[in-house]
């Protein structure tokens, strides 16, 4: 149950919690082909290799989609790090590990979002004191490595770098049309304002886009108990900024 649960919230569509929103929000980039063929996501590790776990879990490539949302995890993204927890806590291309997958559900629910802290809270039930004294141990080490203090600054510096380099700088793309090659002679192109859209490049507001998202996510009628709210039981360390990136999952 715990895997579907967590499927379905990392499955959402995103147009569906922007539809909220007053005024028109741009579409998910992660919906748009023609966005992620003119190389969005080579500026948002996070979104990237959250898809390709998506999609290695559909082929039952568990191995590959934990490395994969391992990747997306360093670069602060919660949806992936809970991913990992669930593929810890289920076995699913490693071995099973409660204590392991209480750690990284806890990082999952560091911003408070509710799917997250209703599955932390699920796990630690369940586990016995020895694997909960282990479990606090382990996220000493997580949060140090992915928590947001040490992965936060990693996303904004490829946002940041990414926007010089795709010349959206100025702030000023609303008359811009990129060309992208398609298959043979096609070509297709986008306007320039949903690739430049600042909600995808500015770091804080990138981050309100995903509290946008994730802080009360719609999956449907799914139980999964009672939430508490209560504060992460890891302690908070200081976060290891110079921590070596992990190795990239190849395309």
């Amino acid at each position: 149950m715990f895997r579907k649960l967590l499927l379905l919230t990392a499955l959402m569509p995103v147009s569906a919690a922007m539809a909220a929103q007053k005024g028109a929000p741009p579409p998910d980039p992660t919906q748009q082909p023609v966005l992620l063929k003119a190389g969005f996501l080579d500026w948002h590790p996070d979104l990237r290799f959250r898809l390709r776990g998506l999609e290695e879990i559909k082929e039952k490539k568990y191995g590959d989609a934990l490395k994969s949302f391992r990747y997306a995890a360093f670069f602060a993204d919660k949806p992936s790090q809970g991913m990992v927890a669930e593929m810890y806590w289920n076995g699913q291309g490693t071995a099973k590990d409660p204590a392991l997958a209480y750690a990284w559900m806890d990082l999952a629910a560091e911003r408070g979002y509710v799917g997250f802290l209703g599955l932390r809270e699920r796990y630690w039930k369940q586990l016995d004191a020895a694997q909960r004294e282990r479990a606090l141990l382990e996220g000493q080490q997580l949060y140090a490595r992915y928590g947001d203090a040490a992965a936060k600054p990693r996303i904004a510096w490829k946002l940041r770098q990414g926007r010089k380099t795709t010349g959206s700088r100025t702030g000023f793309a609303s008359n811009l049309q990129i060309i992208v090659p398609g298959p043979g002679d096609s070509n297709g192109s986008i306007d320039g304002t949903k690739f430049y859209d600042e909600r995808y490049w500015d770091p804080a507001q990138y981050q309100q886009w995903h509290d946008s998202i994730w802080a009360k996510p719609k999956v449907g009628r799914v139980d999964v108990g009672e939430i508490e709210q209560v504060q992460s039981r890891v302690p908070a360390t200081q976060p290891e900024n110079d921590a070596p990136e992990p190795e990239a999952p190849v395309d």
